[in-house]
């Protein structure tokens, strides 16, 4: 039997990648009040805090076998960075889009007018997407939907990370001007 609080880091990786229950155990024991601190310090929210580790540690376990061993730490961070990203920019969408329903109905507007604008919004958001041009589309798509690093994303594609971060900031710039011009009307 293997006492794994004894190994470190890099073995419990290894040992995770085959797949050992265990060594995710102990790793979720050495990280997750760490994460959570970390992300609720960011988010304030102590359900979406739950939510992004619990999700981050799922994330780990579902790709144990294709991560590259290196800094454990380094890796689950990044991960909870990058749904904090995620969350953050769909939240200020959210409050754009509330201001905007604000300015717009005035006083009161009613159930059907909401959920019409919502779908006209949801459907501008998803034809600017369907316009990026198709590799800023697919690193998006792999960066917002399938919640890959900038570094999974490059070993991917077979790009720089800084080819990645540059078509996510463009990307990302494309739907919020696109997404002003909406809520400006």
């Amino acid at each position: 039997m293997t006492l794994f609080s004894a190994l470190t880091d890099e073995e419990l990786f290894s040992l995770l990648q085959n797949g050992d229950e265990g060594a995710f155990t102990e790793i979720f024991n050495r990280y997750n009040k760490l994460l959570y601190s970390h992300v609720f310090n960011k988010l304030r929210d102590e359900h979406q805090a739950k939510d992004v580790v619990q999700d981050v540690f799922i994330k780990l376990w579902e790709k144990r076998s294709q991560v590259e061993s290196g800094n454990l730490a380094g890796y689950l961070f990044t991960m909870a960075r990058n749904r904090i990203l995620n969350i953050i920019s769909h939240d200020k969408i959210v409050a754009d889009y509330k201001e905007f329903l604000q300015k717009y109905r005035g006083a009161a507007i009613n159930h059907t007018d909401h959920l019409a604008l919502s779908n006209e919004l949801e459907t501008i958001i998803e034809a600017e997407i369907a316009r990026l041009p198709p590799k800023m589309r697919e690193v998006f798509m792999l960066s917002r939907k399938a919640w890959l690093s900038n570094k999974e994303i490059a070993v991917k594609l077979g790009l720089s990370e800084h080819t990645v971060a540059d078509q996510i900031k463009k990307s990302l710039y494309r739907l919020r001007t696109k997404i002003a011009t909406f809520l400006s009307f």
